[in-house]
C-alpha cells in the first residue's frame, strides 16, 4: 500500500485513498505502527481519502498518532496536496465527520473551520495564572496568553493540563505571545501526539478568534515553531461564537512511500 506524504506548516502526514486500502482496513492501527518517531515513520497523523460524494463533499478520516480518530485542519488543507485530489478554488470537505470548506488562493491553501452549536471559545473550567481561553473547534484546545513563549518550558508545562481532568477528554495546551497588533507568537502541545509540534492548525485558529475577539483585529499572522508561518482571518465573533474563520497557508507534497513489511501493516 503506498502512501504520499505531504506537510502544511511543518506537520506531516500520510495519505492514502480507500480505493488502495485492504479489507478490513484498521486506521486506528496502521497509524499506532505508522506514526511513531523511531520505529515509524515521525508522523503527526494519517489520512484515508474517498472519492467525493455525489454532492461534491470530500470525505476523509484522520487518526492520530495514538490512533484516535481526530479533526486535523493542517492535515486536510496538506491533503489537496495529494495526487488525485479534486481541482476547484473552493472544495467541501468532510474530515472526521466535521463539515469544512478548503480553498486555494494565491498559492495558499486556506480551511475555513467548523462551526455552529458547540464551536465557540469558553472560559477555562479551572483558575489559571495567565489569561487564558478555551474553544471546542473539533477539537478540545485550550490558548494561553504568555510573555515569551521561547521562555516557556512546554514539555513541563503543558503535559499537567492536557491530562487534567477539568478537560475531560483532555485538550491540547497552546501558548501564545502577542509581538504587536496583528502579529503573534504561538508554541503547541499537541495530544495524540504527545509533544510539541511545529504548528497546531486548530489551536491557531482559536488562539486567533480569541485575539480577534480582544482586540478587534479580525486578521492575525501567526509565527508557529515552523518556518512558515500562518495566518488567521474571522468574519465575526459573537458571545465566543465565530463566523468564517480561516486558516491560511502553504502545503507541500513529500513524496511516495511503501512501508517496510517488517511495520506489520497488512
Amino acid at each position: 500500500m503506498e502512501w504520499t506524504l505531504a506537510s502544511a506548516s511543518g506537520n506531516v502526514f500520510a495519505y492514502a485513498w480507500a480505493g488502495q486500502a485492504p479489507p478490513g482496513f484498521d486506521g486506528a492501527a496502521v497509524a499506532r505502527k505508522l506514526c511513531p518517531r523511531g520505529t515509524g515513520l515521525g508522523l503527526d497523523g494519517i489520512f484515508l481519502l474517498h472519492e467525493p460524494a455525489a454532492d461534491g463533499i470530500w470525505p476523509m478520516d484522520h487518526w492520530d498518532a495514538d490512533g484516535a480518530l481526530t479533526f486535523c485542519s493542517n492535515g486536510t488543507r496538506a491533503a489537496l496536496a495529494v495526487p488525485g485530489s479534486p481541482a476547484g478554488a473552493a472544495l467541501g470537505v468532510c474530515s472526521s465527520g466535521e463539515r469544512v470548506e478548503l480553498s486555494r488562493q494565491e498559492g495558499l491553501i486556506g480551511l475555513r473551520m467548523p462551526e455552529g452549536p458547540g464551536c465557540r471559545l469558553s472560559e477555562p473550567p479551572l483558575d489559571l495564572v495567565e489569561p487564558a481561553i478555551c474553544g471546542w473547534i473539533g477539537n478540545p484546545q485550550l490558548v494561553l496568553e504568555v510573555p515569551s513563549v521561547v521562555r516557556v518550558d512546554l514539555p513541563v508545562v503543558a503535559p499537567p493540563l492536557r491530562f487534567d481532568p477539568a478537560f475531560g477528554g483532555g485538550t491540547n495546551v497552546n501558548v501564545v505571545e502577542v509581538l504587536k497588533e496583528g502579529v503573534a507568537r504561538v508554541r503547541s502541545w499537541e495530544r495524540g501526539v504527545e509533544g510539541e509540534t511545529l504548528c497546531c492548525g486548530t489551536g491557531c485558529a482559536v488562539a486567533g478568534a480569541w485575539l480577534a475577539q480582544r482586540s478587534g483585529c479580525h486578521a492575525w499572522l501567526l509565527h508557529t515553531a515552523s518556518p512558515d508561518p500562518v495566518r488567521v482571518t474571522v468574519g465575526r465573533i459573537h458571545l465566543g461564537a465565530w463566523e468564517d474563520l480561516w486558516l491560511w497557508g502553504p502545503v507541500r507534497r513529500l513524496g511516495i512511500v511503501t512501508p517496510d513489511p517488517s511495520l506489520g501493516l497488512e
